[in-house]
């Protein structure tokens, strides 16, 4: 099979190629200024298509020879500057490529989202497939650029595409990789004192990719999948982090006081390090939130057996392979 792969250079989908490739002819589409930085090592085993999902032609291009794409390029950002950028690519990108699916190319799109697109609120705590969108203080800009394009990816459900929507939450991957989900890691190895006193959900990277290509070979389409492996408080994550960095975990929590003074006092929110790194009130707020994301409809379709969290955080520090 022939897979279209938007978003091939960045880091989810570096790691879904490599996956792919080993049954499938991979195409990735990726734009003239795109680091190849983490696929230099598989770059001659990828058919590569320069192009853009805002660029209507581009995606026209890439879809004509392909069975079926897998949609992973977006943008992740918590700046508030950001906002139009936002839903732009995540948005109008995903809507753009829907449409040239339902009008030229095949009729097969796996779409990788976020849990952040199922929306928060603070009256719940568990949350699965079946969670209603509501809006909410707690939904910052890029949880609703998400949530609009998987609105897209349904619409096109409805006028005759087979979708599979995933929804990962933080993808544990490389601290080399250096990007915006690894960056976790980085609250600890700048010695911070303070932690959040809210949860994390999070799953290897390598793990979450193993799901969903087996998930979407075997399972049922027109679905959507929840993928993750458990919610810890931060705290107790930040403790497991210390242990294989050898750092001194964060020890103090972080107060409403303590908070609204981050809040105000820009100087001490960068000396706090919140997460994620760009602080505003949304993004603290949700760092003392308990939210947990339920993957039991993953596990009833795909049993499977996650990688311990040390074993994935000490993969993450091996600066050997």
């Amino acid at each position: 099979m022939k897979i279209l792969v938007t978003g091939a250079t960045g880091l989810l989908g570096s790691y879904l190629i490599r996956s792919l490739s080993v049954d499938h002819e991979v195409h990735g589409l990726r734009r003239s200024t795109s680091s190849n930085r983490l696929v230099k090592d598989i770059d001659n085993q990828v058919v590569w298509h320069k192009g853009d999902i805002l660029n209507h032609q581009s995606l026209e291009e890439a879809v004509e020879q392909v069975d079926m794409v897998w949609h992973v390029a977006g943008l992740v950002s918590f700046k508030n500057k950001d906002e139009k950028k936002l839903l732009d690519i995540n948005a109008q990108g995903t809507a753009n490529l829907v449409n040239v699916l339902l009008d030229k190319g095949p009729k097969k799109m796996v779409f990788i989202s976020s849990v952040a697109a199922l929306g928060k609120d603070p009256e719940t705590q568990l949350i699965d497939e079946d969670y209603k969108w509501v809006n909410s203080d707690l939904n910052t800009t890029y949880a609703i650029s998400k949530h609009l394009a998987e609105l897209e990816v349904w619409r096109g459900a409805q006028e005759g595409l087979q979708v599979l929507v995933f929804n990962p939450s933080v993808l544990l991957a490389k601290h080399k990789d250096d990007r915006s989900s690894t960056m976790v890691y980085e609250y600890v190895k700048k010695g911070l004192r303070y932690y959040p006193q809210g949860s994390i959900n999070y799953i290897d990277i390598r793990d979450a990719v193993k799901i969903m290509v087996k998930i979407a070979e075997e399972a049922q389409w027109n679905e959507r999948y929840i993928i993750t492996k458990e919610s810890l408080p931060y705290r107790t994550f930040f403790e497991e982090i210390a242990k294989v960095t050898g750092q001194k975990a964060p020890h103090k929590p972080i107060s409403k006081g303590l908070l609204k003074t981050a809040l105000f006092f820009s100087g001490i929110a960068n000396r706090l390090g919140f997460i994620p790194v760009s602080l505003n009130k949304q993004t603290a707020l949700l760092s003392q939130q308990n939210f947990t994301f339920d993957n039991q409809k993953m596990m009833k379709v795909m049993p499977f057996d996650f990688t311990p969290l040390e074993e994935t955080l000490r993969w993450a520090f091996d600066n050997k392979n």
